[in-house]
């Protein structure tokens, strides 16, 4: 299962941070190629993205776990039934934020409020497991490409936080 993960500080509050990435409404402000989010509800979503050529693409996600102390959130695509699952038997992303200086200290808690200077620690991972025979020979090309992905994302983050 192609794996990807990175993780960078961001000079942000964690709970700023938080509000944007718990958000799906915020996705096209960080997360690469995403246009628009629509059908934000029950822990469900659709992203509208843009292809290098123009050509939309939809895809659907599950918010499949949400803690808000802890920093941590997963979001898992719909495939059955799409263009994606010629490619993917599975797709989730994962988001965690740390409160720079204390590993243990809660994002929701006022410690990680922080002030002025404030940072935190913002890892991205996605795990794919992929279909049909790329398991064999796309694995490296699909870890390479979701660890671009996540770059992207990390300096949009830095980006709207700044």
């Amino acid at each position: 299962m192609p794996t990807a993960r990175r993780s960078r500080t961001i000079d942000a509050p964690a709970h700023e941070l938080w509000e944007v990435v718990s958000d799906p409404h915020h996705l096209p402000r960080w997360w690469p190629r995403v246009a628009r989010v629509e059908d934000v509800e029950d822990g469900a979503f659709t992203e509208v993205m843009m292809t290098s050529r123009g050509k939309v693409v939809r895809a659907d996600f599950d918010l499949v776990a949400f803690d808000e102390a802890q920093g941590c959130l997963t979001w898992s695509q719909r495939l059955e039934g799409t263009p994606f699952a010629r490619l993917l038997r599975s797709a989730q992303t994962d988001v965690r934020l740390a409160p720079v200086g204390s590993r243990e200290t809660p994002v929701g808690s006022p410690a990680a409020d922080g002030g002025p200077g404030a940072a935190t620690v913002v890892t991205i991972e996605l795990r794919q497991s992929l279909a049909g025979f790329f398991p064999r020979f796309g694995g490296f090309m699909v870890r390479r490409a979701a660890a671009a992905t996540i770059d992207e994302a990390l300096d949009g983050l830095e980006r709207i936080s700044g």
